[in-house]
């Protein structure tokens, strides 16, 4: 079967370029080898999506965008893609349960967090444990939390949190951080933030939420327990790039390079969400690329429509 558009992630970038697309009259199917939504399904409360006075799960934003997408006809396939090929400049997408053809291609596959992979992370996500103190440090206003990491995304967002919570403890596996100088100083200076140095987390543990922490510290061989609201996970990001990290042009960290327009390197194919280089990673700024793809990816099959 043939597209217009075909998008692969349906998250909320792939989701913002599928109803641009059909809504553009693109003939667009949307695959998605998991859940629909991505990453947000897991947050419990969204609170900084415009349009929303009042907060909303994740789960419930992404449904709303999926009835919009489902609104103007775009299709929706749960298959995992296994390999994008070209044919002039026709795109072939090959996945679990076949072979389809595309004009253009807008891939939002999006990245993950590095997990601790520790007891209890698992059960506690979404429930006191977050990779994204910006979707989720305002709901721990006056509370304790703690953040694991010592680079520069986990020295942010530990004085981001400080806006919020009374209490942010920056836990982190060295004695020294990774981050650049001047976060550093600007995080000894903040009296709200207490380091916890040469220390990793064994265990998360609590009840309906978390509640408390299982630490070890490898210079002293202690074990303590570290009683808080909420955990920020930042030892890293991954980008789901598998697919297509031989042919798309990468940064240093695997994230896709696109102009202005979304565009990669490649003729016809664009990129949207989390999967981009870019400084920020909201559901707000992939909702904006995947609207500049999809419009783009149109404009792009008008002025070569002769070719296909």
């Amino acid at each position: 079967m043939k597209y217009d558009v075909a998008i692969i992630g349906a998250g909320p970038g792939g989701l913002s370029a599928a109803v641009y697309a059909a809504r553009g009259g693109l003939k667009t199917v949307v695959f998605e080898k998991g859940v629909v939504g991505g990453q947000i399904v897991l947050t419990a409360e969204v609170e900084n999506y415009p349009g929303f006075a009042e907060s909303l799960s994740g789960f419930e934003l992404i449904d709303k965008m999926k009835k919009q997408v489902e609104k103007f006809k775009a299709e929706i396939k749960e298959e995992e893609v296994k390999a994008i090929g070209l044919e002039g400049l026709c795109k072939i997408i090959e996945t679990s349960s076949g072979t389809y053809r595309a004009k253009s291609v807008i891939l939002a596959t999006g990245a993950h967090p590095r997990k601790l992979n520790v007891p209890g992370e698992e059960k506690y996500t979404g429930r006191g444990v977050s990779y994204c103190a910006t979707c989720d440090g305002a709901l721990y206003r006056d509370k304790i939390v703690a953040v694991v990491g010592g680079g520069d995304s986990a020295v942010e967002e530990a004085m981001f949190l400080t806006r919020f919570a009374k209490k942010v403890y920056l836990i982190h596996r060295r004695d020294q951080l990774r981050a650049v100088k001047i976060l550093q100083e600007r995080a000894f200076k903040n009296n709200k933030i207490e380091i916890i140095w040469d220390t990793v987390i064994q265990g998360i543990d609590g009840g309906e939420q978390l509640e408390k922490l299982h630490l070890y510290n490898r210079k002293t061989e202690e074990f303590k327990t570290l009683k808080i609201d909420g955990l920020f996970v930042y030892v890293g990001i991954i980008p789901n790039n598998e697919l297509i990290e031989s042919r798309i042009d990468l940064n240093e960290h695997g994230f896709i390079i696109t102009d202005e327009e979304m565009h990669t390197n490649i003729p016809g194919i664009y990129a949207a969400g989390d999967i981009v280089d870019k400084p920020l990673r909201q559901v707000v700024t992939a909702a904006g690329e995947g609207a500049t793809a999809a419009f783009s990816a149109e404009k792009w099959i008008q002025e070569h429509i002769d070719k296909f």
